[in-house]
């Protein structure tokens, strides 16, 4: 079964955008290409336990097992030598891509304390997005109780949109709670 945002995907976003952009081709139409969420767990170099509990978090939060991202070079102001763990990170695709933006624009957003909608200017210049929260708990599959720290989270949005006007309204249309005056 096809997942609700999909549905409206192609149903009534797709034909919107051909007519607004006029592209001949389905083919042509923006679409999502990937979710990636990553935490950046800097702590991980004096507190191995932080990356096992960080790893169940996003696990419980994508649905999928993530990938451990480790140091490219060695810092020594950090005390981080390369190849050492410092994040995580899971690529999401297909009906859980889909599933996940479901979740996070119908249920986690409108829970982050003191929400007035995302950034209108977090694009990259070539149609892709990328949100950051501030903790993990927004997140229903997390339990309060059971969280040992809070963690940030970043959310890239990747899409096929040539420019970033293509790709927010892409975004709007998925409904995507974007803030009206241009602040956070």
């Amino acid at each position: 079964m096809a997942s609700r945002l999909k549905e409206k995907y192609r149903r009534e976003i797709v034909p919107a955008l051909m007519e607004r952009y006029g592209y001949k081709n389905i083919m042509e139409v923006p679409r999502l290409e990937k979710v990636v969420l990553n935490i950046g767990l800097g702590e991980a170099i004096q507190n191995p336990k932080a990356l096992e509990s960080a790893e169940a978090d996003l696990a419980a939060i994508s649905g999928q097992h993530p990938v451990i991202t480790r140091a490219k070079k060695s810092i020594s102001a950090f005390r981080l030598r390369a190849g050492m763990p410092i994040g995580l990170k899971v690529t999401l695709r297909g009906e859980r891509m889909y599933d996940f933006l479901d979740k996070l624009m119908n249920a986690v957003l409108p829970r982050v304390r003191e929400f007035q909608g995302v950034s209108p200017k977090a694009f990259d210049g070539r149609g892709n997005y990328t949100l950051g929260l501030k903790e993990q708990i927004s997140f229903p599959e997390i339990d309060y109780d059971k969280i040992d720290k809070l963690r940030g989270l970043e959310i890239s949005i990747a899409t096929t949109a040539k420019t970033d006007e293509e790709g927010r309204h892409l975004l709007e249309l998925l409904g995507m709670p974007f803030a009206k005056d241009g602040t956070e």
